[in-house]
This record gives structure tokens, sequence and C-alpha cells, in this order.
């Protein structure tokens, strides 16, 4: 293994979206992806559903309510402003990474067509060093109101990629508490992971070493940004919005967790912009001569795993239609 393979320059993208606004937030992520492959990053991690934002206004606008004029408008908001991957809205970030040689974690908010194009996901999208797509992560399960606004997504993501002497896999925000997908990821020999966080490190301060250490992997934790000055003053229903709105939504608590579980970079309050770490694939080799959760510490004789990696969609088509003449 040269030394060279095994060390990894990554960049953690701890960023505030131009909220619901997908064209402006794009141009944000594309000024990053650009500053990090000028710093020589190798991956960028961007957090939970940052393209176009976290849906703020469910906690602050009684979301519950049904039938509710203004909730109505805010998901058709919402929804305008998700991404289609297969109309190519993702084709400049693809393009650029490519171009500049880098790969990519975003979370965004997907409203697939092949669940009819309406309903969203929270989703984490892995674009390698050629521009190309490798997976489309849909959250398994939205955590409390997120349930208000997203669908509960399939076992599709649970895919892990080669990086250098790194092998990567990522998580959104509380599915990394579960036990059951980080495990999947792990047996797919995951020893990079990536858990994406709306913000905060009431999030990131606990969870990030605990994988850390349970895996024996490097792990980086990346939040977003959010205050209350970045509403756009043309958000729909910006007054009740802010009505209770406090002066921070997003603090931010990016970091990184090496594979002892320790420390290398502690989460990162209110700092916007570029966090850059270089990592060394040795220390996970180093930390797996003890204690290895799918390897030799491990007993599949006794309990095992069964992961459903099917995408899941309404529709199962048999057309034997002939064509005419």
């Amino acid at each position: 293994m040269s030394k060279n393979d095994a060390r990894l320059r990554v960049g953690m993208a701890q960023i505030a979206p131009v909220w619901l606004d997908k064209q402006m937030t794009i141009a944000k992520i594309i000024f990053q992806i650009n500053e990090a492959a000028d710093k020589k990053c190798e991956l960028l991690v961007f957090g939970e559903g940052l393209l176009p934002g976290y849906p703020f206004w469910l906690g602050l606008t009684h979301a519950t309510e049904f039938d509710s004029k203004m909730q109505k408008e805010m998901h058709a908001h919402y929804v305008r402003n998700a991404i289609q991957i297969e109309a190519g809205e993702l084709q400049d970030i693809t393009n650029l990474c490519r171009d500049r040689k880098i790969s990519v974690y975003l979370g965004l908010i997907e409203r697939p067509l092949n669940r009819g194009g309406h309903s969203l996901y929270c989703s984490l999208v892995y674009i390698d060093a050629k521009g190309e797509i490798q997976s489309v992560h849909r959250k398994l399960q939205p955590t409390y109101d997120e349930r208000l606004t997203w669908s509960p997504g399939d076992g599709n993501g649970l895919q892990v990629h080669p990086l250098k002497k790194f092998t990567v896999g990522g998580l959104n925000c509380w599915e990394n508490w579960m036990p059951l997908p980080r495990t999947a990821l792990y047996g797919l020999g995951e020893d990079l992971h990536i858990a994406v966080w709306p913000g905060s490190d009431h999030n990131t301060r606990d969870i990030t070493r605990f994988i850390a250490r349970e895996s024996r992997s490097f792990v980086i934790s990346v939040s977003s940004l959010m205050n209350r000055k970045d509403f756009p003053n043309d958000t729909p229903y910006l007054d009740k919005i802010l009505q209770d709105c406090p002066d921070v939504l997003a603090n931010g608590g990016s970091c990184i967790a090496g594979p002892d579980g320790e420390w290398i970079i502690e989460p990162q309050i209110g700092k916007e912009g570029l966090i850059i770490q270089d990592i060394d694939f040795n220390r996970v080799l180093e930390e797996r001569q003890n204690f290895d959760v799918v390897g030799h510490y491990s007993r599949p004789d006794v309990t095992r795993l069964t992961v459903n990696r099917e995408r899941q969609s309404i529709l199962d088509i048999e057309d034997n239609t002939k064509p005419k003449g």
C-alpha cells in the first residue's frame, strides 16, 4: 500500500442553503466544490437536505393542522424546489465533480419519478470523481415532524464505494442511531462513515464518536447552518415562520472522529465554510486489531442481517403490447 493511496484529504462544507431556492443553493454548492478542489480535497461532504434546505417551518407553524392552506402551500413550494435527478437537475454538479476530479456526498430533497414525481424523499447522493452518481440513499425513516413532508425511503441506497484505500458509505441524520442500517454498511466493508445532519452539535457530539468506536472507522459528521436571518425575504408566509423563530436554528457541529473514537476535529460551532482534514487509512487497520464488528468479533452462525436493496415503486409493469403494422 503506497502512502499516497492510504491518505485522503476530506472537506466538510458547513454552510447555510439559500433556503428553499434550489438554483441559488446549487450556486453555493458549486462554489464550495471549486474551493475544495482548489485546496486539493478528494472528498467533499454537505449536510442533510442542504439542497434546497431543511423543512424548519414544520416545527414553527403548527404543521399538524389538517387541511391547512398554509401547510399545503409551503409543501408545494418545497416540492417545486426539490430535485428531480432524472431530469438532469444535478448535471452542473456532476460535471463539475468530473472536471475537478473530486467526489461528493450531497444531502438533498428528492422528488423521484419512479415514485410518481410528487412525493419528497430526504436523499444522500454520492457522486464520484468521474462525475457519476453511484448511489442515491433515501432516508429510511423520517424523524418526528419530518414525516409531515418527507416520505420513507428504501434500502437501495445502502451501498458503499471505493475511494482510494477507503470504503465509504453514509446515512442521514437519525438513521445513524439505527443499529441495523449501520451494520449493513459495516458488513459491506465500510471504514469511512459519512453522517449528514441538518445542523447542531447536539446531534453530532455523541453519535460521531460512538459510531467510530463501534465500527473502528473514521466518521465524518457534516451539518448545515441556519439562522433566523437566513430565511429569504420572498419566503412564503415568512411573517408566520419568524413569529416564534429562534435566532439560531442550526449551529453546525461538523466534526471528525478517528477509528479509536477520539476527536480529530471537535464539533465546529457557527463556523461557516470549508473545514479540511487529511486522514490515514492505516489507522483503520490498527484499530481493527482488537475489535472488528463484522469480522473476527462477530458470530454469523448466531446472528446475521438480511438487507432488501430493491428500489421500491408502486408499479411493476409487464407490457406485452405489440407494435401496430
